[in-house]
């Protein structure tokens, strides 16, 4: 059966069966995802624009209040919303496999759908992960340091870099951050593009993300690193880079999500 080009609806509720994914699919997935940015790119700044401006955003505010030990968990944690942000990427991917239009103005058509509770409610669960985020990481820093504040960035990297406190900090730090890594891949490897493609509600689509992992679990790792890592790479030059890395991973999962739910 054919699926239609635009936004399909109808679907039963019924959970979309996942499919065994490797790391050709991963590969392909990357690829598609840089062909549609090389072909997109004048459509796609302006929806990743605000990636480095927050990023130097929240740098800056993070000095000014002397709150130098969350910017960390502000920078990384950022991305656990980013599958939500990255709505506008999935939709023009969309577009484009089915050679509809893909000016920016209908980037955001899915937040105009049916569909559009579904995907608040995923951006919602994300938004309450990453919350939760923020306070098990102040929670950390805490324990460990009670109220002690740091003249400058400087002097709590030499503080968390040359000290067993500071091991300890990165330690426990990077094991709390794994662990709600997992929850939001878990709950936004592909939930966002299902409920874009179909009208399926949000808690099937959180399901459908969850059993893709469960089944594919060494290559959704493998996926979920490949995404930190470029993250990663992003922030190095002032959050800068993160305006190529981003609309490259969010055009890849659409094509992920393609290879990997039973259409």
């Amino acid at each position: 059966m054919t699926m239609s080009p635009t936004l399909s609806h109808g679907y039963a509720a019924a959970r979309p069966a996942v499919r065994p994914i490797g790391i050709p699919d991963l590969k392909a997935a990357l690829s598609r995802g840089v062909d549609d940015f090389l072909a997109m790119p004048t459509h796609v700044l302006f929806v990743v624009l605000i990636y480095p401006i927050a990023g130097v955003i929240i740098a800056a505010v993070t000095f000014d209040q002397n709150l130098v030990p969350i910017l960390f968990p502000l920078a990384s944690g950022f991305a656990l919303i980013g599958p939500f942000a990255a709505i506008g990427l999935y939709e023009l991917s969309r577009r484009r496999e089915w050679g509809l239009p893909t000016a920016w103005t209908d980037a955001y058509a899915p937040l105009k759908a049916r569909s559009a509770r579904a995907i608040v409610a995923v951006g919602v669960v994300l938004a309450l992960v990453f919350l939760a985020w923020l306070c098990a990481a102040m929670g950390l820093y805490w324990a460990l340091y009670g109220s002690e504040s740091h003249a400058s960035v400087f002097a709590f990297a030499e503080e968390v870099l040359t000290t067993p406190r500071g091991w300890a900090l990165i330690l426990l730090g990077n094991l709390v951050g794994l662990a709600f890594s997992l929850i939001a891949l878990a709950v936004s490897a592909v939930s966002i593009p299902l409920l874009i493609d179909r009208d399926v509600d949000a808690g099937t689509a959180i399901e459908t993300s969850v059993a893709l992992l469960r089944e594919n679990p060494r290559t959704m790792l493998t996926w979920g690193l490949i995404v930190a890592g470029l993250l990663v790479l992003g922030m190095l030059p002032l959050f800068v880079g993160l305006a190529v890395v981003l609309p490259v991973l969010g055009h890849a999962t659409w094509h992920l999500y393609r290879r990997a739910v039973e259409a």
